[in-house]
């Protein structure tokens, strides 16, 4: 990354967009919205986890998709709180198309605020931070409860899965909080280990052997 807020290049490939910067897709080729639940939400105990004010924290926006996958796990009373950073947001026609492939995700309400800073899904608040996430997550003043680190992959989009950025997401993480993520590369679970997570490699998801996840104490996210 190189810090300018530009919107990415992409290219679709049997209906999937796929960013030309780092020659990697946006999600899973064998289903967006069903590697967001195995990932991100199983991976950090959502739903059974959740409750109003819940904080959620995202490196990677992308589509939209894991924040409407969220919003739509969320059937208590009260709201939660979802903040992503994302160095280039997506053009309101690519998301369009992106998102038209999950119609009972309810997409629309996304799309008609966007591009936002502050958008409002059914229960659920979400901020986007835009930016360099090393250069915009060290001055954020929140803390998670459980983080998606959705970042394209560390072969290729190295600067999210650096050392001194995932000691960031420990530094912002609640106590007891969470993270998953689809990587499984032996330097990123260290780099979180480093930080203060106890780190767990488990089944990943499609044709993905591994990913992890894992909690800022000794506890478990499932």
């Amino acid at each position: 990354m190189d810090g300018e807020n530009l919107s990415p290049a992409i290219e679709w490939r049997d209906g999937t967009p796929v960013a030309l910067r780092f020659d990697d897709p946006y999600y899973s080729l064998a289903g967006g919205a069903a590697e967001t639940r195995h990932v991100f939400l199983a991976g950090n105990g959502i739903p059974a986890r959740l409750r109003s004010g819940f904080h959620i924290a995202e490196l990677g926006f992308g589509t939209g998709l894991n924040a409407l996958v969220t919003a739509q796990s969320w059937k208590g009373d009260g709201r939660l709180r979802f903040t992503s950073f994302e160095a280039f947001p997506m053009t309101r026609d690519d998301m369009a198309k992106a998102l038209a492939a999950f119609p009972e995700l309810g997409g629309g309400a996304l799309l008609d605020q966007w591009p936002g800073s502050r958008i409002v899904l059914p229960g659920m608040d979400v901020e986007l931070v835009i930016g360099d996430a090393r250069e915009t997550l060290p001055v954020w003043e929140g803390h998670a409860d459980a983080w998606f680190l959705d970042g394209f992959s560390p072969a290729r989009n190295p600067e999210l899965w650096t050392p001194d950025l995932m000691a960031e997401v420990a530094r912002h993480t609640a106590s007891g909080g969470t993270f998953a993520t689809y990587a499984a590369a032996g330097h990123v679970r260290r780099a979180l280990a480093s930080a203060g997570f106890t780190v767990e490699r488990v089944p990943g998801f499609g044709r993905k052997r591994h990913m992890t996840r894992g909690c800022l104490s000794r506890c478990d996210p499932a």
